[in-house]
């Protein structure tokens, strides 16, 4: 994934330390995946800016995110700093159990259904028709595809 961040970060001008896939890369991003699947149980909100704070940690702190206590330190951070309504006691006894691996399994399912194999990918779906857009994109370019979808 170095590759795709360092393109992401010359398109967009994002803060990116680029050093981390050589530093110090993630064993697997299925923690972090988890970690904010489990913000989501809480809500949507909770989930946006947790995932917020997950890619602040590796891409600029450059920090494990593969590791446990790293993302209950991101949610305790998250705790202090946002303003959402997030239980940080019920993340922690929430992180990966059944219902948090459950809903992480769920997007895998549905990458395999949708035969994704890069990242990163959007689809949009409407009454069971949907359009899938692949790699970077501008803006411009999400509003027509959006635009296209509600033709159908």
């Amino acid at each position: 994934m170095g590759p795709v961040w360092m393109e992401a970060q010359h398109k967009t001008g994002a803060q990116i330390n680029d050093l981390i896939w050589i530093e110090n890369p993630p064993a697997s991003s299925y923690p972090a995946c988890i970690a904010v699947k489990t913000a989501g149980l809480q809500s949507s909100q909770v989930s946006e800016a947790y995932l917020r704070e997950i890619w602040k940690a590796v891409m600029v702190d450059s920090l494990d995110i593969s590791k446990k206590e790293i993302l209950i330190e991101i949610a305790a951070a998250l705790l202090a700093g946002e303003s959402v309504d997030f239980n940080f006691d019920r993340f922690v006894a929430e992180y990966n159990n059944e219902l948090s691996r459950e809903a992480f399994r769920n997007d895998l399912r549905q990458i395999s259904y949708n035969k994704i194999g890069r990242f990163p990918t959007i689809t949009f779906t409407k009454a069971g028709k949907g359009l899938i857009m692949t790699g970077y994109r501008p803006y411009e370019a999400l509003v027509e595809a959006f635009g296209q979808l509600q033709l159908i």
